[in-house]
């Protein structure tokens, strides 16, 4: 059982304490958060231990767990890779590029373990479909979210469209070979609706659309490939697959065949993958206890959440060119 720390002690570092707390492999052993008001709260409401001093905390887990505003993320973890603690951090991995890569420094020189906590790739409907992703040309993602006042100190690109920039990186073995992109501010200063045209060297565009002005939450992503189209809705947890096939000689009635101008024919049909439901949040830290355990890779490596947040940045970048 490795013993953990959570900084930050916010809404969903309520939930992370929450769930390190239940789970059989970790030990909690307290937390830290600047608000000194606040963490005495929640110590009070659910009974976690309060470090008031980081360090002191440092000093007695194995894992710390980052659920702070992410301009302290690189300073927070640099100080637990110190330590010698693992780190998960929650995304984007940090503030700036240069910070990210120092990190990876740090992740190498003090010969511990990091996971950026990219929660979608543990969505059952993606964990669902993720294998039959073979190699798609044609990417389309919308993720619209109704106005919430909390996130909007940074723009919608590191707020929600990285979370589908992730998942598409994790996908699309390709680099990215050109950027075109869009943003407007509506409400807040940085951009609250953005668009994204990124462009694969092996010839793959993915479109992406993020919005936190929308009068309805939307979380889809579609994925064209070679005799197939893959649907994934992250937050009805709902997929849809539609293969082809050549049609047989000799079809049945039902059989849903198509011609086309050079008269070849090919068959429509449907798979229904099993979605087991899950709660992603105690997946992706649970995982990392595995990977901590039987020294394998996490599954949101700090060089993946390095590699998203890259993106994100020249999604950003290219809304002044």
């Amino acid at each position: 059982m490795l013993k953990v720390g959570v900084l930050g002690a916010g809404h969903l570092g309520k939930i992370h304490l929450r769930l390190l707390n239940q789970s059989p492999k970790y030990q909690l052993i307290g937390f830290h958060d600047p608000d000194e008001i606040n963490a005495t709260k929640v110590s009070k409401e659910f009974g976690y231990t309060y470090f008031e001093n980081i360090n002191k905390l440092l000093d007695e887990v194995d894992v710390i767990d980052i659920v702070t505003p992410t301009l302290s993320h690189y300073d927070c973890a640099k100080k637990a890779m110190e330590k010698g603690c693992h780190v998960f951090i929650e995304k984007p991995i940090t503030n700036t590029l240069a910070e990210a890569e120092e990190l990876l420094e740090f992740e190498r020189k003090y010969k511990v373990k990091g996971q950026v906590g990219h929660v979608e790739r543990f969505n059952p409907a993606f964990l669902a479909v993720k294998s039959k992703i073979e190699n798609p040309m044609f990417i389309e993602a919308h993720r619209l979210a109704e106005f919430n006042p909390r996130g909007t100190d940074v723009p919608v690109v590191l707020d929600l469209m990285i979370h589908d920039i992730d998942a598409i990186l994790s996908v699309v073995n390709s680099e990215v070979k050109q950027i075109n992109a869009s943003g407007v501010s509506v409400i807040s200063k940085s951009p609250d609706i953005a668009n994204a045209r990124i462009e694969f060297k092996n010839g793959c565009v993915a479109n992406l659309t993020a919005s936190r002005i929308s009068l309805k939450n939307m979380r889809k992503s579609r994925f064209f490939q070679q005799d197939a189209y893959i649907s994934v809705d992250f937050l009805e947890k709902k997929v849809e697959v539609v293969k082809m096939k050549d049609a047989p000689k000799n079809p049945g009635d039902f059989d849903m065949i198509l011609q086309n101008a050079e008269g070849i024919k090919k068959q429509i049909y449907f798979e229904n993958p099993e979605i087991n439901a899950n709660n992603a949040i105690l997946d992706e830290l649970e995982t990392f206890a595995d990977a901590i355990n039987n020294n394998t890779e996490p599954v949101v490596t700090l060089t993946q959440g390095t590699n998203a947040l890259r993106v994100a940045l020249q999604v950003i970048d290219a809304f002044e060119n």
